[in-house]
């Protein structure tokens, strides 16, 4: 995956230098800022792989900076992980639906908020490349996906997709009428074993359905068990 800049936006000192020293094993390249503002100041004049975002920031909250980020069409695939001590439903809702890939909850392990970065870092790669790949551009009636450029279209007009909305999207393209159980759907997008709720699936998928307009309604439900993307 090679040398990726990891810019944290947190203005816990502690947590600033756990986190600098746990990235530092897996050979990242550490950016810092204590502010939403110095955040994306460092992302504007730098760049980076990954965001991971603190909500609770004085001046401009992680919410807003997330908005922020999410607002420039360059900066729609790059991975954002919100990191904080809110974890009420209402909180992790908001997170998804402004864009973030992924919630991870104070306390939490150095290692599982790491796994979770390599995670978002391998749906980034293979959401911009698929390079050889025998399906690059997906079409169901007037809704057009391409893989290799990362754009999706409902008739002339664009739509814009986070990174995860789009990787689901592709997966229930390549595979209309299949039914994914939301655990299938997971997997699928994020690999086994990666510690998503079914409710995060669910506001990913309510997220999806109000972007893609009229063409929401082939994503349909299959209750008690998950998702079909119907064929017109």
């Amino acid at each position: 995956m090679g040398t990726e800049r990891i810019l944290i936006i947190e203005d816990d000192p502690e947590i600033q230098e756990m986190l600098k020293h746990a990235f530092a094993r897996e050979g990242w390249e550490l950016a810092q800022a204590k502010t939403g503002e110095e955040g994306l100041a460092a992302l504007k004049s730098a760049g980076a792989g990954c965001i991971i975002l603190d909500i609770m920031l004085p001046g401009m909250d992680g919410l807003k900076t997330l908005k922020k980020i999410r607002e420039d069409v360059k900066l729609l695939n790059l991975p954002v992980i919100l990191c904080t001590a809110r974890g009420e439903e209402a909180d992790v809702i908001t997170g998804l639906e402004l864009g973030a890939d992924d919630y991870v909850v104070k306390p939490y392990s150095p290692r599982v908020l790491a796994a979770r970065i390599r995670a978002c870092l391998r749906r980034r790669e293979l959401s911009v490349s698929q390079e050889g790949s025998p399906k690059t551009l997906l079409q169901q009636g007037n809704l057009v996906l391409d893989i290799e450029r990362h754009t999706v279209f409902l008739g002339e007009a664009p739509i814009d997709l986070s990174a995860t909305e789009f990787a689901i999207l592709a997966e229930f393209m390549a595979n209309a009428d299949i039914v994914f159980p939301r655990q299938k759907l997971i997997t699928a997008i994020r690999g086994s074993d990666y510690p998503v709720t079914d409710r995060s699936i669910d506001v990913q998928i309510m997220g999806l359905r109000r972007k893609l307009g009229e063409a929401g309604n082939l994503i349909e439900t299959i209750r008690g068990i998950g998702y079909r993307f119907k064929t017109q």
